[in-house]
C-alpha cells in the first residue's frame, strides 16, 4: 500500500518530532518542568495539546465508522464538550490554581485528606494505564504491524520508543509543543482526505442528496435504539465532567499554563477546535457511505477511503496522521502516570525530602517502566482479541460517576467531608465497575438484577449513558448524605467561595464570558443548521456514483476486525 514517497513523508515526520523533543530537553531546568513544563505553557499549546490528546487512532477510525453507519449523531460527543470546558474554567480551575496543585490526587488530599487521596491515586494510575496508554497503543500497533508486516510486539515497541523519547526527554513542555505540531498534521491530513472525498462524491450538494435525512440528525427521537437524545442530555455531562474537569491527563495541560488567562484562552481555543472533528473525521464516513454503500462493516470505511482515493505521498501523510494521534495520546498518558506516581505516591510516602534532580530522575525511570508495562498490556490485548478492546471502550462510561460526584460536591459545597469522599469513591467505584462488567459480560444477569430491584420489566439493560447518569445521581446522593452525618477532619482544607477564588487569581470575568458566549452562538448555529438539514424534503434518488472496486488489503481488514 505504501510507496517510496509515503515512506519519505513518514521519515520526515519522525525526524522533525525527534528534533523538537531534543531541542526542548536542552532547555529544561527544574523537576517541575517534566511534569508541568515549568508552568510556562501558552494558550495555543494548551489548546493543541487538549485537542491532540483527545484524538487517538481508534478515535479517528471509529468516528468514520460511526458516521458510515449512523450519520452525524455522535457529533454531540465533540460539540457538547465546550460546555464542560467552560465549567472547568469557571468552577474548577480557580480552585486548582489557587492551591498550586500538580495532580488531581493532590487536590483531593488537601480537600478531603489521606484516605480519599490514596484511593484516587491508585485508581488514577489504573485508568491512565488502561484507558489512555494501552488503549491508544494497541490499535496503533495493529495498524503499524499491518502496514509494515511486523509482529504486534515489534510494532508496539517501536511506537512506544518514539513516544518514550518525547515524554522522557522533554516532559510536558515537549509534549505540549509536539502536540501543536502534530495537531496541525492531524487537522491538515484529515481535511485533505475530506476535500478529496468530497470531490469524488460530486460536491456537498450531491452528498446531501445521496444520504437519508436522518443521517444529519444530531438529536435522535427517544425511540432510537442507538443514541436517543435523552441519553446525550443526561449521560454525556457525567462522562464529560470526569473527562474534562477531573481527569489528570486532560487537566494537567491546563495546570501547566502561564497563569489563569493563558489557561482559559487554551480551553476556549480548544472549544473552537472541537468544532472540527465531526467535519473532517466523520464526514469521510458519510462520503464512504455514498461511494461504497456495500461494505461488510462500517469499520472498513476509513481505510477504504485512504486506499481508493489518496495518491502516493498522501497515503503516507494519513499514516503519519494516525501515528501523530497515537503519540499525542500515549505521551499524555505516560506523563500523567509518571506525575501521579512520583509526586503523589513515591515522594509523598517515601521520599518527602527528595531533591529536584532526584524527583526528575525518578520521573524518567517511571516513564520507562510504564512504557514497558504498556507494551506488555498491548500484547495481552492482542492475545485476547476484540473482546478486551470492546471492554476498554465500554468501561469508560462506568469510570466517571464516583469521581465526578466527589469533585463536583467538593468544589461547590464547603460542608462536604473527607469520610464521605472516601466512601463514595470506594463504594461508588466498586458498584460502577461491577455493573459495567455485567453489562459487557453477562447482560442476562444484569437484567435479572434490575427486574428484582426496580418496579419495571427490563428485557435488556438500559443504555450505558442512562446507567452512567443513574450511578452519578446515586454517588451524588451518597456524598451529600454521608457529609451531613459526619464531620470534617482537622487536616481537611475548606475552599474559599468562588468569588474569593477569582479575586485571588485576579480573574476578569467580562472577557471570559464574552469569548464563551461567542462559542455558544456558533454551536447553536451548528445545531440549528443540521436540524434543518435533517428535515429537508426527500430528494429523488441521484444517479449512482462511479467508484473504484479497490477494497482494503487483507492485512488492513485483519486490523479492522481486531479493533472493532
Amino acid at each position: 500500500m505504501l510507496s517510496g514517497w509515503d515512506f519519505a513523508v513518514i521519515a520526515a515526520y519522525v525526524l522533525v518530532l525527534l528534533g523538537i523533543g531534543f531541542w526542548v530537553s536542552r532547555h529544561l531546568k527544574g523537576s517541575e518542568d517534566i511534569f508541568l513544563g515549568g508552568r510556562s505553557v501558552r494558550w495555543y499549546n494548551i489548546a493543541a495539546s487538549i485537542f491532540g490528546t483527545n484524538v487517538g487512532p481508534a478515535f479517528l477510525i471509529a468516528s468514520c465508522a460511526a458516521a458510515y453507519g449512523m450519520g452525524m449523531v455522535t457529533a454531540s460527543f465533540e460539540w457538547l464538550a465546550w460546555v464542560l470546558l467552560f465549567l472547568l474554567c469557571t468552577v474548577f480551575l480557580p480552585h486548582y490554581l489557587n492551591m498550586g496543585i500538580t495532580t488531581m490526587p493532590e487536590f483531593v488530599n488537601r480537600r478531603f485528606g489521606t484516605p480519599a487521596h490514596d484511593f484516587l491515586s491508585y485508581y488514577a494510575l489504573f485508568t491512565t494505564l488502561i484507558l489512555w496508554i494501552t488503549g491508544a497503543l494497541y490499535p496503533g500497533a495493529l495498524l503499524l504491524g499491518q502496514m509494515m508486516s511486523w509482529p504486534l510486539w515489534l510494532s508496539a515497541a517501536a511506537l512506544m520508543a518514539l513516544c518514550l523519547f518525547i515524554a522522557a526527554s522533554g516532559g510536558l513542555l515537549a509534549i505540549a509543543i509536539t502536540d501543536t505540531y502534530q495537531t496541525v498534521l492531524i487537522i491538515g491530513g484529515a481535511l485533505a482526505m475530506t476535500l478529496i472525498g468530497l470531490h469524488h462524491v460530486g460536491g456537498l450538494g450531491r452528498l446531501v442528496q445521496a444520504t437519508p435525512p436522518h443521517y444529519w440528525e444530531l438529536f435522535r427521537p427517544l425511540s432510537d435504539k442507538q443514541y436517543p437524545w435523552l441519553t446525550l442530555i443526561l449521560g454525556y455531562p457525567v462522562l464529560g465532567l470526569w473527562f474534562w474537569c477531573t481527569d489528570q491527563t486532560m487537566v494537567q495541560r491546563v495546570l501547566a499554563a502561564r497563569g489563569y488567562r493563558q489557561a482559559v484562552g487554551g480551553c476556549l481555543a480548544a472549544g473552537f477546535l472541537k468544532i472540527i472533528p465531526p467535519l473532517i473525521f466523520m464526514m469521510p464516513g458519510i462520503m464512504c457511505f455514498v461511494l461504497h454503500p456495500g461494505l461488510k462493516s462500517p469499520d472498513e470505511a476509513y481505510l477504504t477511503m485512504v486506499t481508493n482515493y489518496l495518491p502516493a505521498g498522501m497515503r503516507g501523510l494519513i499514516f503519519v496522521v494516525l501515528i501523530a494521534a497515537l503519540v499525542t495520546t500515549v505521551d499524555a498518558g505516560i506523563n500523567s502516570f509518571s506525575t501521579i506516581f512520583t509526586l503523589d505516591i513515591w515522594v509523598r510516602r517515601f521520599r518527602p525530602r527528595a531533591s529536584k534532580q532526584e524527583i526528575r530522575n525518578l520521573g524518567r525511570v517511571i516513564t520507562g517502566i510504564i512504557s514497558v508495562l504498556a507494551v506488555l498490556c498491548a500484547i495481552a490485548m492482542g492475545g485476547v482479541g476484540r473482546d478486551l478492546f470492546s471492554l476498554f471502550q465500554a468501561i469508560i462510561g462506568y469510570v466517571a460517576p464516583p469521581v465526578a460526584a466527589v469533585f463536583l460536591v467538593g468544589v461547590l459545597w464547603r460542608r462536604a467531608t473527607g469520610r464521605a469522599a472516601f466512601l463514595t469513591l470506594a463504594g461508588g467505584t466498586t458498584l460502577c465497575l461491577t455493573i459495567g462488567a455485567l453489562d459487557f459480560y453477562n447482560k442476562p444477569l444484569l437484567v435479572k438484577g434490575f427486574n428484582a430491584l426496580l418496579p419495571w420489566t427490563f428485557t435488556e439493560p438500559p443504555h450505558f449513558l442512562y446507567l452512567s447518569f443513574a450511578l452519578f445521581i446515586l454517588c451524588l446522593t451518597a456524598m451529600v448524605i454521608i457529609s451531613l452525618v459526619t464531620r470534617a477532619a482537622p487536616g481537611e482544607e475548606s475552599l474559599p467561595r468562588l468569588g474569593e477564588a477569582y479575586a485571588k487569581i485576579g480573574a476578569r470575568m467580562r472577557w471570559l464570558f464574552a469569548g464563551w458566549a461567542g462559542l455558544a452562538v456558533v454551536m447553536v448555529a451548528l445545531y440549528v443548521g443540521f436540524e434543518k438539514l435533517s428535515h429537508r424534503p426527500p430528494a429523488a434518488p441521484p444517479a449512482a456514483v462511479q467508484v473504484q472496486d479497490k477494497q482494503p488489503e487483507k492485512g488492513q481488514l485483519d486490523y479492522i476486525e481486531k479493533i472493532k
